[in-house]
């Protein structure tokens, strides 16, 4: 049966092919459909966890007991789990585990561009990179066989283009037969006490000389005859971009293992070609590696270090020209579109309250990230997952506590349950006095309203005990907790104003749901009186795409309006109502 299956979805289809039975991981941008088309399988186990790390040590709880594990997470979601990975390369595996790691090229939905292949090299284990949706299902199945015969992790690199572009994929059935392995007592395998660990390091070396070998005649890797002009060494989707341009005037050798890198095969393909091209996104992983082993090949010098690859760079790069040039260059009519809070969204209310106190704000990662954008510009830097509370902190001991009154520390529901947590605890134990400001806008909202333990709902929609900000703030000792309303300017203004006066640490839980998970002001309608308007244009301070000035008056577009009433609230003149003007 053929199938046209997105990257995610055939990684979610070769796992459950493959026999996995426990996944788990932490949303992010461009992987998170995998575990969400997971759990639609039978007879599985799939979770979001807190954050990386802790996906990956359930990972390693889960394969050490004998199951087959898959564990998810964007790129910059494998630097929070570096911390388990690097000392799971020395422990190895039971059942089987394979890490994907999917990396952002161009930065669509990230905060950098990281080349998590060095991941693999750091750690030693195997990485392999699918190329299209057919091998994002086939290899991951051969990816578990390696793992678990190799004793070894292995990292299973996806780009965007892989993870979320559509190709035909043939559907093979569930490995029902992979048994649950035995758990066996190891102590020196599990244990990392330094005594275990030097030893476990010597197999670590000698098992990276063995996954070479097996690289060399592994099926991932294969010579595909053409033209001998012109030899291109590719992986992932550079091989499809190269493969489009160059068609047969090429000769190619496909690496679908890319560490370790099977030299004795790729001395065979270079005798038969006379120019060398190494293909690839990014950092120059493989050319670094070719050139230290003595090949001559052209990587970097005509193939850009940043940014996603497409056919017409490639086509530049190998031949000076591209035929694509015209399918890939941007419309020029198009204008451009900067990103903006959703009408209606509950944080836009915070970012105006802030931005009128003249906070400095220590932001962090997630929708309200925007609160860096006009009209609001009420954020001061934005680092990682979890650094806002922890960045606060830092500016009120190089400071001082007078300058720690103008400080916030801005940070959403699912990130503060990511890493935020830590920071607080930070901040009361170095007595911090400063003004942490939870966004609970209960859901993860960018990544496509994923659940987290605040929600009170598992990946699978099944109710759970519910995280409760404001008694696990009271509980590790902050003093001064305050739930408010989003939508209440007026009771925002003067909880902020009043806790940024004080020299003591605050909590402030600015508690309201999503405005595309929640419609709860439906019943509600917002009109505009242009005989009232004195064209202050005060409305404007929010944002809000629904609200704009024709001429001289406000318009409220009704058809993108969510009725949140911030642009009521602060008129001046009373022009703008809730219901409609002839209500």
């Amino acid at each position: 049966m053929r199938v046209i299956f997105s990257g995610n979805e055939a990684v979610a289809r070769g796992a459950f092919e493959a026999g996995v039975t426990v996944a788990t991981g932490y949303p992010g941008t461009p992987s998170t459909e995998i575990l969400e088309n997971f759990i639609s399988y039978p007879g599985v186990y799939g979770e979001w966890a807190p954050n990386e790390k802790v996906a990956l040590e359930v990972g390693f709880g889960a394969s050490m007991a004998g199951a087959r594990v898959l564990v998810t997470m964007k790129h910059v979601g494998l630097n929070v789990a570096a911390d388990p990975l690097l000392t799971l390369s020395y422990v190895g595996v039971n059942g089987g585990l394979v890490i994907v790691t999917a990396d952002d090229p161009g930065m669509h939905s990230s905060q950098n561009e990281q080349d998590n292949r060095f991941y693999a090299r750091f750690a030693k284990i195997p990485l392999i990179e699918p190329s299209d949706s057919q091998e994002a299902k086939d290899f991951l199945k051969e990816a578990f066989l390696i793992s678990e015969k190799y004793d070894t992790p292995v990292l299973y690199r996806l780009t965007t283009r892989v993870a979320h572009t559509r190709s035909p994929v043939s559907l093979g059935e569930r490995e029902e037969a992979v048994p649950l392995r035995e758990f066996k007592r190891n102590i020196p395998k599990y244990v990392m006490l330094p005594a275990n660990a030097r030893k476990r390091h010597q197999e670590v070396e000698a098992r990276r000389e063995q996954l070479a070998t097996y690289a060399e005649s592994s099926p991932l890797n294969k010579i595909i005859s053409g033209d001998q002009e012109t030899g291109i060494i590719a992986s992932g989707i550079a091989y499809h971009y190269a493969r489009e341009v160059l068609g047969d005037n090429a000769s190619y050798l496909k690496l679908g293992i890319t560490y370790p890198l099977p030299l004795e095969l790729l001395k065979k393909f270079v005798q038969k070609v006379k120019r060398l091209f190494v293909i690839e996104e990014l950092e120059p992983f493989l050319e670094e590696q070719l050139k230290v082993a003595g090949f001559s090949v052209v990587g970097k010098e005509v193939f850009p270090r940043t940014g996603e690859l497409n056919p017409e760079l490639v086509g530049r790069g190998v031949m000076g020209n591209s035929p694509f040039e015209i399918y890939f260059r941007p419309p020029g009519s198009l204008p451009l579109r900067p990103p903006l809070m959703c009408p209606g969204c509950p944080h836009r209310g915070v970012f105006y309250v802030l931005r009128k106190l003249r906070a400095i704000v220590t932001g962090d990662i997630g929708c309200y990230t925007l609160g860096a954008m006009p009209p609001f510009e009420a954020m001061d830097a934005c680092l990682c997952m979890g650094a806002s509370v922890g960045a606060s902190l830092g500016m009120e001991k190089a400071r001082g506590k007078d300058f720690a009154r103008k400080v916030v520390a801005v940070i959403g529901d699912s990130t503060f349950i990511h890493s935020g947590l830590t920071g607080l605890i930070d901040l009361v134990y170095n007595q911090g006095t400063g003004t942490v400001v939870i966004l609970d806008n209960r859901t993860t909202a960018m990544t496509g309203h994923q659940d987290h333990p605040a929600t009170g709902f598992t990946l699978k929609k099944v109710a759970t005990k519910k995280f409760n900000f404001a008694e696990v703030a009271r509980a590790l000792g902050v003093e001064h907790v305050f739930e408010v309303d989003p939508y209440d300017l007026k009771s925002l203004e003067e909880v902020l104003r009043s806790e940024l006066a004080r020299e003591e640490l605050s909590v402030v839980i600015a508690s309201r749901p999503c405005i595309l998970i929640s419609r709860e002001q439906q019943f509600q309608t917002i009109a505009a009186n242009p005989q009232k308007c004195q064209g202050c244009k005060k409305c404007l301070q929010l944002g809000c795409p629904a609200l704009s000035f024709a001429g001289d008056y406000p318009v409220i577009d009704e058809n993108i309006c969510q009725n949140c009433t911030l642009c009521f609230q602060l008129c001046p003149q009373g022009a703008i109502k809730v219901g409609k003007e002839d209500e």
